[in-house]
This record gives structure tokens, sequence and C-alpha cells, in this order.
């Protein structure tokens, strides 16, 4: 059976509806909640985003059997690596063993705030190292580190759980494919493709988690499912090789001026028909994961979704 997951978007709530959508959702009987780590919105009009590991401590500590994971956080530039060890070690102890750390290596939007954004292959270079910063820390080993970008003079986690953090890295191909099957425990991916599930298993992931992630915007009203969507998600379609590199929410805006309702809702299932929810998530089931957590568009309909995925779409995503 697939995990089915809540995302607990920060970019659309604040922290406090954000805590006390992780305890309806784990009470609703979602698996997992995963919550997304950025320092701006996409765009304006999403209008939050509270700083993620204070609100993962709140929600470790206010629920008791749902899986929590950051989705994800980027390990080179507005955190040093030593210090995601920390903070996800710290998650793990407190949530009893139930956080896993989800990496990638981030966006523009988010990381520009401490200095310049490194071109991609600088990026991927700091990437591994931070992995490999990080994996030792999450063991229990004291750390001695020299390399290109990041230096540990000495380095040891003090307060961790029983068994080590688990590291999900997020891919998009064959080169991070790679990385995730050498350093993590699973691969994430938001999209849902088999090809990059079987590159991850051909270099040696094979029998680890694969995390997905699908957005969905239920609601009695089609069309205003619609809206919604534009306005907040108009710039899901675009792409992880642009949405790494615009700069701020304008940016964003500015990129998707000409993206029309339609063009996003043929990505994105709107309104009350549970078949086309369902049948977004099995996308991702067919291709292979095993966990897929939903975003739900729009921070002020999380209760009713709530509601509704407890009476009705959990029920037949337990069934696929």
């Amino acid at each position: 059976m697939v995990s089915v997951g809540y995302t607990l978007m920060s970019e659309q709530a604040g922290p406090k509806h954000l805590v006390d959508h992780a305890v309806r959702a784990e009470a609703a009987g979602f698996d997992q909640l995963v919550m997304s780590d950025h320092y701006y919105p996409w765009l304006d009009s999403q209008g939050h985003s509270p700083y993620a590991w204070s609100v993962l401590g709140a929600v470790a500590h206010a629920t008791s059997r749902a899986q929590l994971m950051s989705f994800v956080t980027c390990p080179i530039r507005r955190y040093h690596p030593a210090v995601v060890a920390q903070k996800a070690s710290t998650i793990g102890a407190l949530s009893d063993g139930r956080f896993t750390l989800g990496l990638g290596a981030g966006e523009n939007l988010n990381e520009h705030v401490v200095g310049g954004w490194p071109h991609v292959q600088q990026r991927h270079e700091m990437f591994e190292e931070a992995l490999q910063i990080i994996r030792p820390l999450l063991n229990g080993e004291t750390l001695t580190f020299s390399g290109n970008h990041f230096d540990v003079p000495d380095a040891y986690i003090w307060d961790r759980p029983e068994r080590p953090v688990p590291m999900a890295v997020a891919a998009s191909g064959r080169q991070s494919a790679t990385l995730a099957a050498e350093y993590g425990n699973g691969i994430i991916s938001t999209e849902p493709d088999r090809h990059i599930i079987e590159m991850y298993d051909d270099a040696g992931g094979a029998g680890q988690p694969r995390y997905g992630q699908v957005a969905i915007c239920y609601g009695p009203d089609e069309a205003e499912c619609r809206k919604i969507v534009h306005d907040q998600f108009r710039w899901f379609g675009m792409g992880w090789k642009v949405n790494a590199d615009l700069p701020g929410p304008e940016s964003f805006a500015a990129a998707t001026q000409f993206v029309r309702e339609e063009d996003v809702a043929e990505g994105i299932p709107c309104g009350p028909d549970v078949d086309a929810h369902v049948e977004a998530f099995r996308k991702f089931v067919d291709a292979g994961f095993t966990h897929v957590a939903i975003v739900q568009v729009g921070g002020e309909t999380q209760p009713m979704f709530l509601d509704w995925a407890q009476e009705q779409l959990l029920p037949r995503l337990r069934a696929l």
C-alpha cells in the first residue's frame, strides 16, 4: 500500500495554521506530513513563508503517529550542511524517530537572501559536498571535512533519535538520481516519471522509498478552484530549470503573466470530482512511487479539504 501524505505548504499558510492543519491531517488518517522549506512564497498571492524548522518542531510535538519530512531543504547556501544535520537530528528526537530529511539543490528564490546564487555546476558540487557532511553527522560520527566549498573543522551531533534520521534526495536526472542512491535512503521527485525511478534503481537505490508529490485543488465549485490554482500555482508547470533560477515572487509573476487558467487546470485537477484527484495520484503509484504527498492548493481551503479527504478521498486512495 502506498503511503498517503499531506503537504504543509508553508507558502500558503502561517505557522499556527500549519500546526493546526498537521493535527487535523493526522486525525483524518494521512500517513505522512511533508513540509516545504522556503524564505519566499512563489507568488505574492500565496502570502506566507514562516520558518519551516520552527513549525516542524511544533508539529513534532503536536502529533504522535504521522511520519514527518522536509520537502525539501537546500543545504548549500541559506543553511550550512552541518547545521542542517543538527536541525534534522533534533526534529528526529522530538518526533521519536518519525522524521525523514528531504534534501534538494534549492532555488534562487530562497537562497539568494544570504548572497549570490551559484551557477548550476557549482551548485551540484556544493550539494554533493553537503551530502558528504550531513550523512556521517546523522549517523553519530565526529566529522572533520575540508572540501572545495565547505569546511567542517570538528562537528558532532549530541542529540539524535535512537535510529539515525533517514535522508532522501530530490532528483530530476541521472546525476541527481545517482547521488540519491549513493548518499540517501530514498529519492524525491515531483514528476510521476518512471524513468527517474529506474535510474535510481540502476544506481543502487532498489528497495528504498520513492517520494512523490501531487498538486490538486478540491472544492465544490470547479470554476472557483481553477481561479485559485491560476492565482497561486501557475508557476508549477515551468519546470525546475526555470524555477531554480528566478530570484523572487515578482519574477515568477512576470514569467507566468501569459499563463491561462485552462493551462494550469490541464495539469492540476480542480473541483469536486474525486475520480480526477484519484487519477492524478494514481500516476505516481503506476510510476513506482511508494510515498505520495498531496498538495491542496489554497490556504483557506485546508479544513474543508481535510474533512472531504477523510470521508471520500483517503478510502479511494487506500484501495489503489
